[in-house]
């Protein structure tokens, strides 16, 4: 062949790398980037999932450039060198990493490592996840030694947990006075033997319970006055529903004052229910017989006048069903 011809023919093929030498090439490129892939999951799976992870990205990522230059036309021999050379150099640096101890990489990734943390705690004390806060600030002091940091964040949690606290008890001791206004005894004790398991280091609480007991004390006097002023007043009605009610209030022993009073308002109020039963009968009010003749079964049980009662009972509602 000609000098021409040669340089015909070179022009022809675009001045390109042999088919044997491309070939060659992507064969290369194929070894070189299935070898960093294995790596890179091999890293994963040991442990170390964001450098595995970050391999295999970047693998992806540039395997289908670099095959596409390989077959090009308008990439050098030099250029697809000069790509696998770079590839090398990072799958080296993979591997340099790998083989580091792990103090040489706590060393390295010791700064997003930290910003990893803080902003974890930070989630936690919005999250007002206390204790899971706290746990993460002693390994910020222990682990990696930022005991100045971790002291600021420790301050920061005990403040937004006082602060929190504080505020759940002013909610608790609102819902617990509503429970002393409405007399709910039982449930407002009950509230505050849970305020003290919750919150027993704080001095709020202690006195609840005294509170509760003289709220509760306080009611019974008013109970035991406005009865004694009713039955001094021959109120026998409201004596009455005054008595039953302080009946759940008072020990035998703080009964025992009351005891000849109470009898006489029930001994009044039996037999004003007894005249008012005989008045609907003679009147032939059977509907108002019956209701009265059901409160002194129900009021007066072991009365004489019940066990009269009950025996005509029957009778009286039958009388009133036909009315």
């Amino acid at each position: 062949m000609s000098d021409g011809d040669e340089t015909r023919a070179k022009s022809a093929r675009g001045g390109q790398p042999s088919g044997g030498t491309g070939s060659i090439l992507v064969g290369l490129l194929v070894v070189v980037y299935a070898a960093a892939l294995a790596f890179s999951i091999f890293l994963a799976t040991q442990g170390y999932f964001h450098l595995g992870a970050g391999g295999a990205l970047l693998v992806l990522t540039l395997a289908p450039v670099a095959f596409a230059a390989a077959m090009g036309r308008s990439t050098t021999q030099r250029q697809l060198l000069s790509r696998v050379e770079d590839l090398t150099r990072m799958v080296r640096s993979f591997t340099d990493y790998a083989a580091l101890s792990d103090d040489a990489r706590r060393v390295l990734s010791r700064t997003n490592e930290k910003q990893i943390l803080t902003q974890a705690i930070e989630e936690d004390i919005a999250g007002e996840h206390w204790d899971a806060a706290m746990v993460l600030v002693k390994e910020l002091a222990d682990r990696f030694g930022y005991r100045s940091d971790a002291e600021g964040y420790r301050k920061k949690i005990e403040a937004a947990r006082a602060a929190t606290s504080d505020r759940e008890i002013t909610d608790a001791i609102q819902y617990l006075d509503g429970l002393i206004i409405q007399r709910r005894w039982d449930a407002a004790f009950a509230d505050t033997a849970k305020l003290l398991r919750l919150y027993p280091d704080s001095p709020r609480v202690f006195g609840l319970r005294a509170r509760v007991e003289q709220a509760q004390s306080s009611y019974r006097d008013d109970l035991e006055r406005r009865f004694l002023v009713v039955a001094q007043e021959g109120k026998t009605d409201e004596a009455m529903v005054l008595l039953k009610e302080l009946d759940g209030y008072l020990s035998p022993t703080q009964a025992e004052p009351l005891r000849e009073l109470a009898r006489g308002v029930i001994g009044k109020a039996r037999e004003n229910l007894g005249a008012q039963f005989k008045l609907a009968l003679r009147d032939h009010q059977w509907r108002e017989a019956t209701r009265l003749g059901e409160r002194i079964i129900s009021e007066f049980p072991n009365s004489r006048m019940a066990v009269e009662v009950r025996d005509v009972i029957d009778g009286i509602r039958i009388r009133a069903s036909t009315m």
